[in-house]
């Protein structure tokens, strides 16, 4: 769920961007596109695995980093939220500037009907996705990791990658919707221009990198596109986070499922399905930064 977690369920991807979308689906082979993830590889979860266990183990940030095809660039990784937010809700309720108006510094995001927090889900993926752009070579860096007692603030998690110099941000998320309301999507930055924000520059690479994600999660995940936002392309374009509006680099954010709906939250709880949804974030990045 994005840190400004409120969205019109009929919100959908502007024209351009929805034929970015199906322009980087036609691009991979893609099997059950628009279907539903319950024929998705996905499927058959390990119930003994705990909803934080991890597939692969976490490299080590100050490990030396081989040579590779993304030797010399830098991703920021943004795991959404906080698992402390909850205990700091005066701190988090402070408003911030995003640019055209002002926000909460934070949320706490969703959960799943078990009590799997959002935080907890973006974190984990996070570790995964590190691990895999460091394997290529990337250098690769996190707004923050489990190391602060609340956020942080979508102000400074965009200054962090900016003052980075990203390449590419990723921001990750699960959505918190209706049951029924399934599928993952990526959200891209509008047009933003007033007070601290302008967009202008960015808006077309976050495109590339967002399409090039959903192309690259629907395959290897098997999951389908959202089947409640962005009309089918798995893209929608928000004018309304700061996290997007106060970057000067290009950024996405990736809700990769419902954690509401039980079918979603089943894949989402999965410790395979996480590695496969960081592999498709990963193999999207590389695309874009690779052109």
């Amino acid at each position: 769920m994005p840190y400004d977690d409120s969205v019109p369920p009929t919100r959908r991807a502007r024209p351009f961007l929805a034929a970015a979308a199906l322009a980087a689906l036609c691009l991979t082979t893609i099997t059950g596109c628009g279907g539903s993830p319950d024929t998705a590889e996905g499927k058959g979860t390990d119930a003994s695995a705990s909803p934080s266990a991890s597939a692969a183990p976490e490299a080590s940030p100050s490990a030396s980093l081989p040579q590779g095809p993304l030797t010399g660039r830098t991703v920021v990784i943004d795991p959404g939220h906080n698992p402390r937010n909850r205990e700091h809700t005066e701190e988090i309720n402070e408003q911030v500037d995003i640019g055209t108006g002002r926000k909460e510094c934070d949320t706490t995001g969703t959960s799943t009907d078990d009590g799997y927090a959002e935080a907890r889900f973006t974190l984990d993926v996070s570790h995964r996705l590190r691990e895999l752009l460091q394997a290529q070579g990337a250098r690769v860096l996190l707004t923050h990791d489990d190391d602060r007692p609340f956020g942080p603030c979508i102000d400074e998690r965009a200054r962090i990658g900016n003052e980075a110099k990203a390449d590419a941000v990723v921001s990750v998320h699960a959505d918190g919707s209706a049951v029924g309301n399934r599928g993952f999507h990526v959200i891209l930055p509008a047009a933003v221009k007033g007070g601290g924000a302008d967009t202008s520059k960015i808006v077309k690479s976050s495109a590339d990198l967002g399409a090039r994600i959903a192309g690259h999660f629907v395959r290897t995940t098997g999951s389908a596109p959202s089947n409640y936002i962005g009309g089918g392309t798995g893209l929608d374009t928000r004018d309304d986070l700061g996290g997007l509006n106060l970057s000067t680099v290009p950024k996405v954010f990736v809700e990769c499922g419902n954690m509401r709906d039980p079918k979603d939250a089943a894949l989402l709880t999965d410790a395979r399905w996480r590695q496969k949804a960081a592999q498709g974030m990963a193999d999207g990045i590389a695309a874009h930064l690779k052109g």
